[in-house]
């Protein structure tokens, strides 16, 4: 997952909506938006390498996201995945504080990560590459990609003002969060580009908010609308390596009701 936008308590149908992309190598072999079955009853995707995942929900509307962070530091050799956080917090009772609150001290472990966890009343953002920590987040609109949160990455700029214009319009319709999700405009000009450790080159490929690339790229976006009153509308539409779209999965589930 390489890129979101989120809104937290800003909209008068909604407590949380998030539209997100999430970018990866082609041949990493992973299971699109699906039900998990007990133990661990949630609807996410699966990384069918490491097991585990990018961006979950639970039956209590409970939420987890996670980023990797892009700097010059390579991975940690034998690091844990980083996916296996977002299963630990949905199956575990923490709430957000308290789980951030258990994995500071081991959080060095991991490689760069941004994570963010919310539950019926907090939003909490954590990041391995952030002093403090963790925190929690007011109402509000924030972005993130693979640098700290609202880092104003161009890309990040321009998906986050699509998104502020969605939110000043009213709609409550899904389709206008997978457009702006699908914008595959590169960056012009290369002064304009972040500099995160990777080649000129690829930071132009990976400027733009859907990555295109035949080996590394967008695989899957992702739409939540989660209301105040419980009912969730949650999406995701799978892309192939040249871009095309593949198969896709929506859940429309009532207060109270689950996958």
């Amino acid at each position: 997952m390489c890129l979101l936008v989120l809104a937290w308590n800003a909209h008068p149908r909604f407590r949380l909506i998030v539209a997100a992309n999430r970018d990866e190598f082609h041949d990493r072999p992973a299971q699109g938006l699906h039900p998990w079955r007990a133990p661990l009853p949630i609807l996410a995707g699966r990384d069918l390498r490491a097991g585990g995942t990018w961006l979950g929900l639970d039956r209590t509307r409970r939420f987890g996201v996670i980023t990797n962070f892009r700097d010059r530091q390579p991975p940690l050799a034998g690091a844990p995945s980083r996916g296996e956080l977002i299963p630990a917090y949905l199956g575990g009772a923490a709430d957000p504080q308290q789980f951030f609150g258990a994995l500071g001290p081991r959080a060095a472990t991991y490689s760069g990560f941004n994570l963010l966890l919310a539950d019926g009343q907090s939003l909490w953002y954590g990041s391995n590459r952030a002093q403090p920590f963790a925190r929690a987040l007011t109402p509000g609109v924030y972005g993130l990609s693979n640098g700290l949160l609202d880092t104003p990455w161009p890309k990040l700029v321009r998906v986050r003002a699509a998104f502020g214009a969605w939110l000043a319009g009213g709609s409550d319709d899904p389709q206008g969060l997978f457009t702006l999700l699908g914008d595959r405009t590169r960056v012009a000009a290369d002064h304009e580009l972040p500099q995160t450790g990777v080649t000129r080159d690829w930071e132009r490929v990976l400027s733009a908010p859907f990555v295109l690339d035949a080996g590394y790229g967008t695989r899957a976006s992702t739409v939540l609308l989660l209301g105040h009153d419980g009912h969730v509308f949650l999406a995701e539409r799978r892309f192939d390596a040249a871009g095309q779209p593949g198969e896709s999965h929506a859940f429309d589930l009532e207060p109270g009701a689950w996958a």
